[in-house]
């Protein structure tokens, strides 16, 4: 078992890399960063805070490394592979058990740093959900909400999946529809969504595929309504071609009017309001008829290599760029709800249009999940059931078939992870 970072860095003997990370002949240190999901603003943004770093930690120099979006996370994982020249990474939710599991990750201390007891909780736990360790400090979280115009005559947003079937019925007449639906990929996404609320309390939220009596979620009757409804949603509120949207039609379409409503993620909240649009608010998602809405939230974070040749060095650039200052600029730069408990007397998140991720957060019955990401099935089952919604939406299948497929793949995922 690794110790912790800190407790190795005695221990650890400084190796001069003339090309890449390691300390010049003049005795400056220099580290080497990589990013993953790279886009011009989100660069220079960090490599603002890294000259802030930088400022703050005479003779450190960072150098930060920022791969076609496309192809980051690839090429993070050819470097770590090499185990060397690479101090500082970002590290997604969903590779933050395979770079642990091959040892790339460095443990990072927490209780002698005080930057920890300001995180949320939601960050304190996600720092620690691969194996009980802190191998990234996250940044941000993606969670969704719902969007609404008030411009189309709505004053009070619906509070559960059956009221946003009978709002976007209302507000469904000629080329307006009412609600931005996603048949295309990521759509499973929504349909287990509204899946895991109408099987409300008996959810388990650590195994979110599962009941608390073991069986699958889609096992049950209340999975049956719920996918009914949310056929009913598509035929009768949304618009035809959304049988094949994704996240820039289903965002488009509410942005240009032709839809009322829409589900998605705090980065919307930006595009909206460069849109032009002024008629319009947020609410936490719906939830189903026993008051639960449960979602995963997805989340990315800064880790340390565990051959970084600087690790004191490391894991400061990593807990500067996760305390508050820093980290809520990061927040407010990408539209991601933040990590620190002193963004919630920012404005920017405790009022507007992010009001109601803080609304979402306080209400115990809106519950984040867990994706069921250790089981070797679940890359497959993202794809398969992307397929099976289409078939289903275009009547190829029917809520029997998909329920019944879905229940006999998860069932014999548990048997294989038992």
């Amino acid at each position: 078992m690794r110790k912790p970072l800190l407790a190795v860095v005695a221990a650890t003997t400084l190796v001069l890399a003339g090309c890449g990370s390691g300390s010049s002949s003049s005795g400056e240190i220099r580290l080497r960063m990589i990013e993953s999901l790279t886009s011009p603003e989100r660069t220079k943004l960090i490599k603002s805070l890294i000259a802030d770093f930088e400022q703050a930690n005479p003779g450190v120099t960072v150098e930060l490394i920022s791969p076609p979006l496309d192809s980051a996370d690839q090429k993070i994982t050819q470097i770590l592979q090499t185990k060397k020249d690479l101090d500082v990474l970002e590290v997604r939710d969903h590779t933050a058990k395979s770079f642990s599991n091959n040892g790339w990750l460095a443990e990072l201390p927490t209780e002698d740093w005080p930057g920890w007891s300001d995180l949320t909780e939601l960050a304190q736990t996600k720092a620690v959900e691969v194996g009980g360790k802190a191998y990234l400090i996250p940044y941000g979280f993606y969670q969704r909400t719902l969007f609404y115009r008030t411009d189309f005559g709505m004053t009070r947003p619906p509070a559960t999946w059956q009221e946003l079937y009978e709002a976007g019925k209302k507000m469904t007449t000629g080329d307006r529809f009412g609600y931005s639906f996603r048949g295309g990929k990521g759509g499973a996404d929504y349909a287990v969504m509204m899946i895991s609320a109408y099987n409300g309390e008996s959810l388990d939220p650590e195994k979110s595929f599962f009941l608390k009596d073991k069986r699958t979620i889609f096992s049950t009757p209340e999975a049956a309504q719920a996918l009914d409804l949310f056929v009913k949603i598509f035929k009768e509120t949304s618009p035809p071609d959304s049988v094949s949207w994704g996240f820039p039609e289903m965002v488009q379409g509410f942005t240009s009017g032709i839809t009322g409503m829409l589900i998605q993620d705090p980065e919307v909240i930006k595009t909206v309001e460069e849109s032009g649009m002024t008629g319009w608010s947020t609410a936490p998602i719906p939830k189903g008829p026993t008051g639960y809405a449960f979602q995963p939230v997805g989340y990315a974070g800064w880790g340390a290599t565990s051959f970084t040749e600087h690790p004191k060095e490391a894991v400061k650039l990593v807990q500067f760029l996760s305390e508050a200052k820093q980290s809520i600029a990061f927040a407010k730069g990408n539209s991601l709800i933040p990590i620190s408990k002193q963004a919630q007397d920012d404005p920017q998140f405790s009022q507007g249009a992010w009001k109601a991720y803080l609304q979402a957060q306080q209400d115990q019955k809106q519950v984040i999940t867990i994706r069921p990401v250790d089981y070797p099935g679940w890359s497959q089952f993202t794809v398969d059931s992307d397929r099976d919604i289409q078939a289903l939406i275009t009547g190829k299948k029917t809520i029997a078939d998909v329920l019944r497929s879905w229940d006999a793949f998860w069932t014999d995922q548990a048997k294989k992870v038992s």
